[in-house]
């Protein structure tokens, strides 16, 4: 296979200068696709060459497969790189890139597939000995049938949607008087949301915690775990959270866990990056999820601790390279922590909170990464997902990365729009997450809005602030500058009011 000199990169935002940042580094020229809502998107600025493909909603710009392939073509693009959501788990768009004779920067139409049914993936789990949570091995035909299964498994039960994620078509369904309802719903959402009302019923494990195994592999057979991130603090089945390693897995249940991650991979004939995800019960029981073929959000906490760029790595394997390294080289290096930085108001249900980056500061210093895609004055689509940026930490010990985030979060300014930093800061300050306590249900179990109010700044505090606006402003006058309103509110006392 040829060598990789121009990449498209089918995404946008931090995901696509992500993906540029380790091409540029590889001399590999870039471009970027955008919609109309993008034209002034960062991403569109870092690469080398920058295209329009179509209006705002991402059904007419970003998941139109046959336009950024032409695109492609006609700018002699080598490969694509499809990053995460959109079309990267579209397995008739990996086949239309491979057709064409460009190169698709992610694994085969096959392994997709494979991969794309959680019932076809529960299928395959089951032939090679991983195990599965009890449940239907196939997509339930009536309702009818179904409550007869469900009767059987025990209550709770949970339905879930057979060709997507996210959350949507799924229910947990915790008395038999309440099935048929739920089953209905749920197949009506599945139907809705991606066009297929296959649903199929499995027992719902308690407090389980969300672990998933990074693998990556090579198209001559060689597939290596780069160990594993917890993902468990999750609002509406969408991580908030994400940490490498878990605080609870011991080296004998990691390396259980990665070996049946890497038979799941071998078996669909995998290759580039790719995670198996697993529920762990209380009893650390580990269960087959769902395996997702493409590069996750929350790579880079894999990233620090295993010393790898997943992202060259890719590009390698794509030029068909063999993985230079095997399981046997690799180790864990310290702890990382990843915070979705979201326009979301935690204080309202984490609903969008769409508006203008009036302030925006990111934190610096030793062990600390941002993934972002934004700047001050941008203002936030409604069109896409929220995240505003990822805020990576890295550190020797969990605590000392509990604690290095707290600061970083502390650091971070952002006005104009409410955000999940608040909300991180919470978690990390939790006595349970402190001692990786931790399960899907935190946030129902221990989350509450009031909590993030913060309390009123103590007397010293206010003479304090409010002698420094005051000495600002004398010297304002004094020294004969001329006054501005941002002048005023970047005072140490506008700051207070504009954090809070």
């Amino acid at each position: 296979m040829k060598s990789i000199k121009k990449i498209l990169v089918a995404n946008r935002g931090e995901i696509a200068i992500r993906v540029m940042r380790t091409a540029r580094e590889r001399g590999i020229k870039t471009v970027a696709v955008y919609s109309e809502a993008d034209r002034e998107a960062l991403h569109v600025r870092y690469a080398d060459e920058a295209i329009c493909i179509g209006p705002a909603p991402s059904n007419q710009s970003y998941l139109l497969g046959d336009k950024i392939i032409a695109v492609a073509k006609e700018l002699h693009v080598d490969a694509i790189h499809p990053g995460y959501g959109f079309l990267s788990e579209n397995a008739g768009f990996s086949k239309a890139v491979t057709d064409e004779g460009l190169i698709f920067i992610g694994p085969s139409a096959f392994s997709i597939e494979s991969m794309g049914s959680k019932i076809a993936a529960k299928e395959m789990a089951k032939k090679h000995h991983i195990p599965l949570v009890p449940g239907t091995e196939q997509a339930i035909k009536s309702v009818e049938e179904a409550k007869s299964i469900a009767d059987k498994i025990g209550y709770p039960v949970l339905i879930k949607a057979s060709a997507g994620g996210g959350g949507k078509g799924m229910r947990v369904v915790n008395r038999a008087e309440e099935f048929m309802e739920q089953v209905q719903m749920a197949q009506s959402e599945a139907k809705s949301a991606f066009g297929d009302s296959s649903v199929f019923i499995e027992k719902y494990v308690a407090a389980p915690r969300h672990i998933e195994i990074q693998l990556m592999a090579d198209n001559h057979g060689n597939c290596v775990y780069l160990f594993e991130r917890e993902c468990s603090i999750q609002r509406r089945h969408q991580k908030l959270v994400e940490e490498a390693p878990s605080a609870c897995l011991t080296p004998e249940i990691r390396k259980a866990m990665g070996e049946c991650a890497v038979r799941i991979a071998l078996a669909c004939k995998y290759s580039g990056a790719g995670t198996v995800e697993f529920l762990v019960d209380e009893a650390l029981n580990f269960y087959f999820l769902e395996m997702n073929t493409r590069l996750q959000v929350e790579h880079p906490v894999t990233e620090i601790i295993a010393g790898l760029d997943l992202v060259a790595e890719q590009i390698k394997v794509a030029q068909n390279e063999v993985l230079s390294y095997t399981q046997a080289d690799l180790a864990i290096n310290g702890h990382a922590i990843e915070l979705r930085v979201c326009a979301e108001d935690p204080m309202n249900n984490f609903l969008p909170d769409i508006g203008t980056l009036q302030t925006y500061r990111k934190p610096n210093g030793t062990g600390v990464r941002v993934d972002d895609a934004y700047e001050e004055g941008m203002a936030i689509p409604i069109y896409y997902d929220p995240m505003i940026a990822k805020l990576i930490v890295h550190a020797p010990t969990r605590a000392e990365a509990i604690a290095r985030m707290i600061r970083a979060i502390d650091e971070y300014q952002i006005t104009g729009i409410q955000t999940t930093l608040s909300f991180g800061k919470w978690v990390m300050q939790h006595e349970a997450f402190q001692k990786g306590d931790i399960n899907t249900g935190f946030i129902g179990k221990y989350f509450q809005p009031e909590l993030l109010v913060h309390a009123e700044p103590n007397e010293a505090e206010i003479a304090a602030l409010l002698g420094a606006y005051l000495f600002e402003n004398k010297k304002v006058s004094t020294t004969g500058a001329v006054t501005s309103s941002s002048a005023v509110t970047t005072s140490a006392w506008t700051k207070r009011k504009a954090m809070r």
